[in-house]
């Protein structure tokens, strides 16, 4: 009798070890894309990303710590830090030792500032290997810097792309000039095979199955006088004003704060975010703890954000999917 109980309750005891699992499983999401920001902006979700950090950003120990970020991606800094792919590498390694995220995505989405000035289409063009290395580490997006002019732009978005995706090729950009070297090592990253990586690393929303995030910063008085016809070229998904440089390049000086409400700087964030809004391109702009929610009401869809903005924002939006 004795032995008939004891198995009993090892039967007992495994069978509630299952449903432990099977609950576990059940309350776990299953992502949709490989991209937790495009996800997100697909279902009309604001995004909150964190800036890169300095001195161990290239680092396998510090991808491993920033997978469980409260940011929805990480905006890596090689614009104005060292230009460092192999540290780049570890830390993409890290952050998959360190996942999943708590949405069930492999790893929180990177883009990454790349330092390519787009001043003309020639710049782009002669510095387009940067793109290349930086996208074989397995990132999911990346930024162009002083973005002044549509060739710039255009040479940008050919650079990153494959020749295999043709969406927008009757709109005014060509196919893409991006190699297949490169794709082996950002698949594992991405947890995907070879071809299914080929077949998903390419611009969203131009191409709605792509996974690759591209964004533009419009941060002087050059890239200002073309804004429209900058935003005009397909394959970008979202822009920032750049308040920083642009008050720089408009000559205004003084505390952040007081800069951006000088008449000029209002302007242009005015300017750049119509160019946005009539391309239907995401607008960037910093959200705080006492504004995310007015910046939301605003039309604002991604920028900086400490925890407590992102908690706000997500509150307000009633956001479902966890970070």
């Amino acid at each position: 009798m004795r032995k008939i109980t004891t198995k009993l309750c090892c039967l007992a005891a495994c069978f509630c070890l299952v449903l432990g699992f099977a609950s576990v499983r059940a309350q776990t999401p299953k992502p949709k894309h490989i991209n937790r920001a495009i996800e997100l902006l697909e279902q009309g979700q604001p995004v909150y990303y964190t800036g890169s950090h300095s001195g161990t950003i290239g680092s396998f120990e510090q991808g491993k710590k920033d997978a469980q970020t409260y940011a929805d991606y990480i905006s890596y800094d090689m614009e104005h830090a060292p230009f460092d792919v192999p540290g780049l590498a570890e830390y993409m390694k890290g952050l998959v030792a360190g996942g999943p995220t708590k949405s069930g995505h492999r790893t929180p989405a990177v883009i990454v500032n790349v330092p390519v000035n787009g001043t003309d289409e020639a710049a782009v063009r002669a510095n387009a290997w940067m793109f290349a290395q930086v996208l074989a580490t397995g990132v999911h997006g990346i930024m162009l810097t002083h973005a002044d002019t549509p060739g710039a732009i255009r040479a940008f978005v050919e650079a990153v792309r494959l020749p295999i995706h043709k969406q927008g090729l009757d709109k005014g950009i060509n196919e893409g000039r991006r190699g297949v070297h490169g794709a082996a090592t950002a698949a594992q990253i991405w947890g995907v095979s070879q071809d299914e990586y080929l077949d998903k690393a390419d611009a969203w929303p131009l191409n709605p199955n792509g996974e690759l995030l591209l964004g533009v910063k419009l941060e002087d008085k050059y890239a200002l006088a073309n804004a429209e016809d900058n935003l005009k070229v397909p394959g970008i998904g979202f822009a920032e004003w750049g308040p920083g440089d642009m008050a720089l390049s408009l000559g205004i000086r003084g505390p952040g704060n007081v800069a951006e409400t000088d008449p000029k700087m209002l302007a242009a964030r005015a300017k750049v975010f119509a160019a946005c809004k009539a391309n239907k391109i995401f607008f960037l702009n910093s959200m705080s703890p006492n504004n995310v929610v007015d910046m939301i009401k605003e039309g604002v869809m991604v920028g900086p954000a400490n925890q407590q903005a992102a908690e706000i924002g997500r509150k307000y939006t009633n956001r479902k999917l966890p970070w």
